[in-house]
C-alpha cells in the first residue's frame, strides 16, 4: 500500500470516492493517506455522470482527523499592507483559535498554517456543505445550478481550504460567519470572475495576446472591498493565474499637490483633503493602467504604485517608489478598487442641491472616465441601503489601524473625514444603482447588496 501526496500548492481534483480516504476539511492540506492507487497516479475530477442523489448519499457522518503534516505557504502575498486600510473585518474576529485581525497581519513575514488541534473535531459533512452553499443569497444570481456546485464540490473544499489559510483561521473551527463569508461571498464572486476571464479570453485567436481582465469594484469605504479583493486576489494565484491589485487610492495627488489643491479651493471642504474627484492624478492613472494591461508575455514587469494613507498623522502620500510591489507578466486579470469608480458626472443642479460644493468636484469628474472607468470591461458594485454606514466601518478600520501600531486619525477626524465623502454618495450613488457604472454592461455586472455586517442580502 502505497501513500499519496496531495500539495496545496497544485492541488490534484478528487473523486468522490477518495473522499472516503481523507478527512473533508483536510483534501487539499499538505497530508498523507491510505490509497492503492501509484502516488504519482493523477486523481480525476468528479465525472459528470455523479448526479446530486449520489453525493447526498456519502459522508453523513464526520471522520476523525487523520495524520497530517504542513508545509509554509506561499510566500508571494502582497508586500504592500493590502488590508490596511479596509475594514475591520469583524467576522474574523469571533474565531475562538485565531483572534487576530487582518488589519493585524505582518505580510513582511511568511504567512504560516493555522495550528490544528491535536483532539479530533467533529466537521460538516459533504451533504451538510452542499446545502450551506446553496442556501447563499448569490447562488440563484449566479446561475450556480445545483449539478453545478455538486460536480466541483472538490474545488470549493480547496477554495476555503486556501482562504482558511490566508486568514489563519482553522478550518475545523470555522464560525457560521466565517463559513458564510467563505462560501457566501468570496467564492461565489471568485468564480463569477472566472468564468468573466473566460468569456474575455474567447475573444482573442489562438496565438494572440491575451491582455489581461480589467475587473472594476465600486463600494463604499470600509464595507470590505479591500479584504475581498484581497482574498480574490490570493484565489488566483494559487489556482495559477497572474493578477495584479490597484486601487484608486494608488493614483491620489502627492501631499504635495494636494496641499496645492487646498489652496486653489479655498473655503471647499471637499478638495481639503484627498477623496474626490480633483484629488488623483489622472494622467498617472491612465499611464499605469496602459501599462499594466500590456503585460502580456513572461518576463514583463512593472511595478504598481502604492498610497500610505498614514503619512503626514493620517493625511497620507504616495508610497516611496522602492516598496511598491513587482509585478510580471503575462497576467490574467486586474482587479481595481475604489469607493468611486463607475460614478457618473450629473446635472450641475442636481449636485447643488445636495451640496454646492459638490459643483467643483461635479465638473473634475468628468475627466474620469477616460483616466478610469473605460479600462474596466467587468464590474461588481457592492451595493449598501444607507451612506451612514460608512462613518462606522471607517471608524473601525481607523482603530485597527492605530491597534496595529500605525498611525491612524482620531475619531473626531474619522467623523470629519467621513463628512467630506458623503455628499458624493448621496449624489451619485443612486445613479450608480440604477443605471451601473460609467460604461458597464448588464451582462458583465454584477451587484451584490450588503448588510451593516457587511454580508451579502
Amino acid at each position: 500500500m502505497r501513500m499519496a501526496t496531495l500539495n496545496i500548492l497544485s492541488p490534484t481534483p478528487m473523486t468522490i470516492s477518495h473522499y472516503n480516504n481523507v478527512n473533508l476539511s483536510h483534501t487539499y492540506h499538505n497530508l498523507y493517506f491510505n490509497s492503492n492507487n501509484n502516488s504519482n497516479t493523477k486523481l480525476q475530477s468528479l465525472p459528470n455522470s455523479h448526479s446530486f442523489s449520489v453525493l447526498s448519499s456519502l459522508f453523513t457522518q464526520s471522520k476523525s482527523i487523520p495524520s497530517h503534516r504542513f508545509c509554509q505557504m506561499p510566500t508571494h502575498l502582497p508586500k504592500s499592507g493590502a488590508l490596511s486600510s479596509g475594514s475591520g473585518c469583524s467576522w474574523l474576529q469571533d474565531n475562538s483559535m485565531h483572534q487576530r485581525d487582518a488589519v493585524g497581519f505582518d505580510w513582511k513575514q511568511d504567512l504560516l498554517c493555522s495550528a490544528i488541534p491535536t483532539k479530533p473535531a467533529e466537521v460538516s459533512s459533504v451533504q451538510d456543505l452542499f446545502e450551506f452553499i446553496c442556501s447563499g443569497p448569490l447562488v440563484d444570481r449566479l446561475g450556480l445550478r445545483k449539478e453545478k456546485i455538486a460536480e466541483s464540490i472538490d474545488k470549493w473544499i480547496a477554495y476555503n481550504s486556501y482562504l482558511c489559510r490566508l486568514f489563519q483561521l482553522n478550518e475545523l473551527y470555522l464560525t457560521i460567519p466565517q463559513k458564510a463569508r467563505f462560501f457566501h461571498y468570496y467564492i461565489p464572486v471568485f468564480l463569477w470572475c472566472e468564468d468573466q476571464i473566460s468569456q474575455h479570453n474567447s475573444k482573442f485567436k489562438d496565438g494572440e495576446d491575451i491582455p489581461p481582465l480589467v475587473i472594476g469594484f465600486s463600494a463604499p469605504q470600509g464595507c470590505g472591498k479591500t479584504t475581498l479583493v484581497f482574498a480574490l486576489d490570493y484565489l488566483f494565484r494559487v489556482t495559477g493565474r497572474k493578477s495584479a491589485t490597484l486601487s484608486i487610492d494608488d493614483f491620489y495627488l502627492t501631499a504635495e499637490s494636494q496641499a496645492n489643491l487646498r489652496e486653489t479651493n479655498p473655503g471647499n471642504a471637499l478638495l481639503e483633503f484627498r477623496g474626490n474627484a480633483g484629488s488623483h492624478d489622472l494622467q498617472f492613472s491612465v499611464e499605469t493602467l496602459t501599462a499594466v494591461t500590456k503585460l502580456t508575455k513572461e518576463g514583463m514587469k512593472m511595478k504598481l504604485p502604492r498610497y500610505d494613507k498614514s503619512a503626514y498623522n493620517g493625511r497620507g502620500d504616495r508610497a516611496d517608489p522602492s516598496t511598491w510591489p513587482e509585478v510580471e507578466g503575462p497576467l490574467t486579470v486586474v482587479l481595481f478598487e475604489g469607493w468611486m469608480l463607475g460614478f457618473k458626472p450629473l446635472p450641475a443642479e442636481v449636485v447643488k442641491a445636495v451640496d454646492p460644493q459638490l459643483e467643483t468636484v461635479n465638473k473634475n469628474l468628468e475627466a474620469y472616465y477616460d483616466a478610469w472607468d473605460k479600462f474596466i470591461e467587468a464590474w461588481i458594485v457592492i451595493k449598501i441601503k444607507d451612506p451612514s454606514c460608512v462613518y462606522e466601518w471607517r471608524l473601525q478600520a481607523e482603530i485597527a489601524m492605530r491597534e496595529a501600531g500605525k498611525p491612524g486619525m482620531s475619531d473626531e477626524e474619522v467623523k470629519d473625514f467621513v463628512s467630506r465623502y458623503l455628499p458624493a454618495y448621496n449624489a451619485y450613488l443612486p445613479t450608480l444603482y440604477s443605471e451601473g457604472p460609467n460604461g458597464s454592461v448588464p451582462e458583465r455586472l454584477l451587484v451584490i447588496e450588503i448588510d451593516e455586517g457587511r454580508n451579502p442580502l
